[in-house]
């Protein structure tokens, strides 16, 4: 085998900062590290975490979100091995189409492209209607419509650009988080007072209604929630084909991003459980602004306000990136009109952000206009996207390391050895069907699989009508 888009022992190791690909390798392992921060540190932690420890209580929030660190920490060595072995953009779309087939490859593509479209859509309203607080009385679409504008050019300009940005929308959140769980753990251990104790807290709210106040069943329907949370991990390896010294940056990412997001999901529900007694901890306001308020911070609501808004922006952000490098694949695969890979003199495929933006403005449009029917299918179909591209990852790291050593190569050569293989990517294939069966078990998730597996089928039946009308590729089969 000599082609290194379909020899699964190949690398792509340029000397220079262009991939062949017309894409360049700008962006280095700290970009790397917090656009997958980014893409999963969002309004879920800042807003709702504390729905999270009022359902399953604190011991079964911190649990649900041990689970799915573990899950996370599977699916990622399996993706750190393919990306630094294949550092392909839109990398997992591709790793489909070598291990699985061009079809599952396309649905693939086209169901991560629609999840992040109609995210994208959802950060814009949410924009706009957090500087309602600022600027009472103003238009929400007028701020919607800025932000729109600003993420588009970041999107646009170049990929190190889209990259610096993320990293500094990123770090604010981080160093949100950071303070959260340091100002919490002085206040725990008595150090700063809070309101409402006359000593240190320590950690009795844990059990004050014992180990699981509602039982131990709502953990499961928790658990759901926190692995959809986690989603957006996988974006370091739609990343991987343009940045630079992948097999470097991609293990330093796939690590630090995981240890880190354990560290601060887990940390940040355990301040909150032990600081906010479970039945009262964020039904109606954020559990941050509950405990920064308690323990007496100036402007506690504006500045979480402004966190969550570069939360939102960082989401927008990455989003755009992601779609329109989907759409880039899909281009360069000939399944779409070719004119949508063309790159711009900064590497950046300008058609496939603008067909994204279209895209993303479309369900924007749609949620306003057809709330209970179009936008709730789009919502509904984007739902499961998350769970079957950590599924196909998973199965491709299983196929590959079959591949390389029916090849005659030895795990030592790989330019990094994805450490439990194969237990963990067996055990994330599990986890991954497990959180299907919750959908189908939960009452208020179910209509998803109802819309899910038709689109599907859907997909499977354009990927072939589009063949027909293409060269044939000698890689697909």
């Amino acid at each position: 085998m000599t082609d290194s888009a379909r020899d699964p022992i190949a690398s792509d190791d340029d000397a220079g900062t262009a991939a062949p690909t017309g894409l360049e390798r700008r962006m280095e392992s700290r970009h790397l590290t917090m656009i997958s921060l980014g893409g999963v540190i969002g309004t879920g932690l800042f807003v709702s975490s504390g729905y999270t420890i009022h359902q399953a209580g604190p011991l079964g929030a911190i649990l649900a979100y041990a689970v799915g660190s573990l899950l996370v920490y599977c699916v990622m060595v399996s993706l750190g091995e393919l990306s630094v072995a294949m550092p392909y953009a839109g990398s997992f779309h591709m790793y489909a189409k070598r291990f699985i087939g061009p079809g599952t490859a396309f649905v693939i593509a086209v169901l991560y492209w629609l999840n992040w479209a109609v995210a994208l859509a959802s950060e814009f309203t949410a924009a706009g209607l957090l500087m309602q607080r600022w600027f009472p009385g103003s238009p929400t679409w007028v701020w919607s419509a800025v932000f729109i504008a600003v993420v588009f050019v970041l999107n646009i300009l170049s990929v190190r650009l889209y990259g610096e940005a993320e990293f500094w929308f990123a770090s604010i959140k981080v160093f949100a988080i950071v303070a959260f769980i340091v100002i919490g753990l002085l206040a725990i251990f008595g150090a700063i007072p809070i309101a409402g104790y006359d000593s240190a807290p320590l950690f009795g709210n844990f059990v004050a209604d014992g180990w699981f106040p509602n039982g131990f069943a709502p953990v499961f329907s928790t658990l759901l929630t926190v692995v959809f949370a986690f989603s957006g991990t996988e974006v370091v390896g739609v990343a991987a084909g343009e940045t630079r010294d992948p097999s470097k940056a991609i293990p330093k990412a796939v690590h630090t991003t995981v240890l880190r997001l354990a560290i601060f999901f887990i940390g940040s529900i355990a301040v909150m459980a032990a600081l906010i007694p479970w039945h009262k901890s964020g039904v109606d306001t954020s559990p941050f602004v509950l405990v920064f308020q308690s323990i007496g911070m100036p402007f506690a609501g504006d500045v979480m306000n402004f966190v969550v808004l570069t939360a939102v922006l960082s989401a927008a952000n990455s989003g755009l990136y992601v779609c329109s490098r989907m759409v880039w694949s899909l281009a360069k695969e000939r399944l779409i009109p070719a004119r949508f890979a063309r790159t711009n003199f900064h590497g950046v495929p300008v058609w496939a952000v603008l067909f994204s933006m279209a895209g993303s403005l479309l369900a924007l449009l749609s949620s306003v206009v057809a709330a209970s029917t179009v936008y709730l299918v789009l919502v509904a179909v984007s739902g499961l996207a998350t769970l079957v591209v950590w599924f196909s990852v998973c199965v491709c790291h299983i196929r590959f390391r079959r591949e390389w050593r029916l090849s005659g190569h030895t795990v030592d050569e790989l330019g990094y050895r994805a450490p439990g293989f194969p237990v963990l990517p067996w055990l994330a294939i599990a986890m991954c069907i497990g959180a299907l069966v919750l959908v189908a078990l939960d009452d208020t998730q179910r209509t998803t699989l109802y819309y899910m597996i038709p689109f599907t089928a859907l997909c499977y039946l354009g990927y072939h009508l589009l063949n027909r009308h293409r060269r044939p590729d000698p890689g697909d089969r």
